[in-house]
């Protein structure tokens, strides 16, 4: 069983930085999920430096405990996690980065290791996509962000943070019936904008309809789109106001707080995750450590949920 090294004996302080100080395990090893870093920021179109998202997050991830309270569940009672390390990346490349990608994720996904993979900017998605469905088919979406992410194209550039979803839509790796976009706010470049993504078949939930409808009644949609089909969370660390994750690259006013955020991914215990990214995390703007906290809390609500399915699979 692989778990974190405890405090107790080792201060938070000590040791390379893995996630939550778990053992980084680089070969092939059988766990029940494993943190994968992709370091690509060459497809962000503002501010850049994702690519250091993944240490960033790591470094503030070792003050993180086993037990979570309002789960009531030890992590590490039933899972074994491992930290796989990053997968390398081409600069400037963003086609052979998606193939050393989808390289990189398919031993995991072969042994049915759950990935939760640090970006980086938000187009390293399409390639983890690309690998999930390779072996479980077309996946459903849940997308945390303050931008649809659909864009036909951004400068010109097909592939792009901006392009993933409507990529992934028409390469048929997701089923947009399926999936859900919650979050979305700020301004756009035209009217069509959500429009067209519904088209695409995405329902979108934006943060107005959020905090009016309420935490329960998200869920409850949520749970409802997805129901019993395979599904991948993507989570932009931009879901988020800027007051809770200024280290991010294309930030929106008036998102959700760190609390409400992570309320919403308690939620979706019972839905078939098999895998899950957290993107867009920029050190360079992050005063504090704000987001490497609010990034890397979130990723241990993820842990959680694998935990949650686990026991109930025990308890079968």
């Amino acid at each position: 069983m692989y778990k974190p090294k405890e405090s107790v004996y080792s201060p938070r302080y000590c040791g390379i930085r893995t996630f939550m100080r778990l053992p980084h395990i680089s070969r092939q090893e059988k766990a029940d999920f494993g943190i994968v870093g992709v370091p690509f920021d060459t497809a962000q179109s503002f501010r850049t430096g994702a690519r250091l998202g993944p240490s960033h997050i790591r470094d503030f991830s070792s003050l993180l405990r086993p037990y979570n309270a309002i789960q009531d569940i030890d992590i590490f009672q039933y899972c074994s996690g491992v930290d796989y390390g990053d997968i390398d990346i081409i600069p400037g490349n963003i086609h052979r980065t998606y193939k050393n990608i989808e390289e990189g994720l398919k031993p995991l996904f072969d042994d049915r290791v759950t990935p939760i993979i640090l970006g980086g900017d938000h187009s390293i998605t399409l390639a983890n996509l690309r690998a999930a469905s390779k072996i479980h088919g077309p996946l459903a979406l849940i997308l945390f962000d303050s931008h649809t992410d659909t864009a036909e194209a951004l400068y010109g550039e097909a592939y792009t943070h901006g392009t993933p979803f409507r990529r992934a839509v028409e390469e048929g790796i997701i089923d947009p019936n399926k999936s859900i976009l919650v979050g979305m706010r700020g301004s756009l470049v035209s009217a069509n904008d959500y429009k067209d993504t519904r088209k695409l078949g995405f329902k979108i939930i934006t943060m107005r309809e959020v905090r009016k409808l309420g935490h329960e009644a998200v869920v409850s949609q949520i749970q409802e789109r997805v129901g019993k089909q395979k599904a991948f969370l993507s989570f932009d660390i931009d879901f988020y106001d800027p007051v809770y994750a200024p280290g991010t690259g294309t930030p929106e006013a008036g998102g959700a707080t760190t609390y409400q955020g992570m309320e919403l991914i308690q939620g979706l215990d019972g839905i078939d995750f098999i895998a899950f990214d957290l993107v867009e995390v920029l050190p360079a703007f992050d005063s504090g450590q704000v987001t490497a906290i609010a990034a890397s809390n979130t990723i241990y609500e993820m842990m959680t949920l694998i935990a949650l399915k686990k026991r109930r699979q025990i308890k079968r």
